[in-house]
């Protein structure tokens, strides 16, 4: 069973923890992967570039030269798409970027990405990390201990509460760092920020809490 080191948030080891292998242990899909990662890019697609046809844009009713004796090409409107100032012949239009993949796909993603961290030893668990108030300098020094300043960061939170959104607020004004809560409350089970692939791969070291790990075993265990 895979093993990994505890950290307090000065740093120190403080406890060892198994892993599940079936979780943090696979053989990496890259394949699935990449799916999930080009499904979730695409779906943050706007789709909302419009622009307008000869039909829509104003003017150029009228016929703008006779069709025959002047030696010109055929006309019939100025707001053909050959003139300036005319419609667009082929451009985009409002729609639905939209891809998805089964639930069987997505925790193997997921197990596919945390494998990928724990392997390459970037995966690190915190005991636990809780703020009284924001402060920026209070994140900083924590960072500092794990000498991970110039790391892109994920740390990712179990549940709401105020110590750690505290956490979360500390660490809004540092670029290279990212947190989320995976927090997943109610009967309608909508996600405050949610654990996902993209930034499991987009950022090179990740923190996870000791109760993060066992509620990610839970769920996609």
């Amino acid at each position: 069973m895979a093993q990994v080191d505890v950290y307090n948030i000065k740093g120190e080891k403080v406890d060892t923890l198994e892993l599940k292998d079936e979780v943090f242990n696979i053989e990496p899909n890259m394949d699935v992967l990449y799916r999930y990662v080009d499904m979730q890019l695409t779906n943050k697609r706007a789709g909302t570039a419009s622009t307008k046809t000869r039909g829509e844009v104003r003017g150029g009713g009228r016929k703008p030269w006779p069709q025959k004796h002047l030696g010109r090409a055929r006309a019939g409107s100025i707001r053909s798409p050959i003139f300036r100032h005319g419609g667009v012949a082929f451009g985009p239009k409002p729609r639905k970027y939209h891809k998805d993949l089964n639930k069987k796909m997505k925790k193997l993603a997921l197990k596919s990405a945390l494998s990928v961290r724990y392997k390459e030893n970037n995966l690190i668990v915190l005991d636990d990390i809780k703020l009284e108030k924001p402060r920026t300098k209070d994140m900083k020094e924590i960072l500092k201990k794990f000498e991970v300043e110039n790391n892109k960061i994920l740390l990712v939170l179990p549940y709401q509460q105020e110590q750690y959104k505290n956490v979360k607020l500390s660490a809004r004004n540092l670029q290279k760092v990212k947190i989320l809560i995976a927090d997943n409350p109610g009967q309608k089970k909508t996600n405050i920020d949610g654990l996902n692939v993209f930034d499991l791969i987009n950022n090179e070291k990740i923190f996870l809490t000791k109760e993060m790990v066992n509620k990610i075993e839970e769920v996609i265990g």
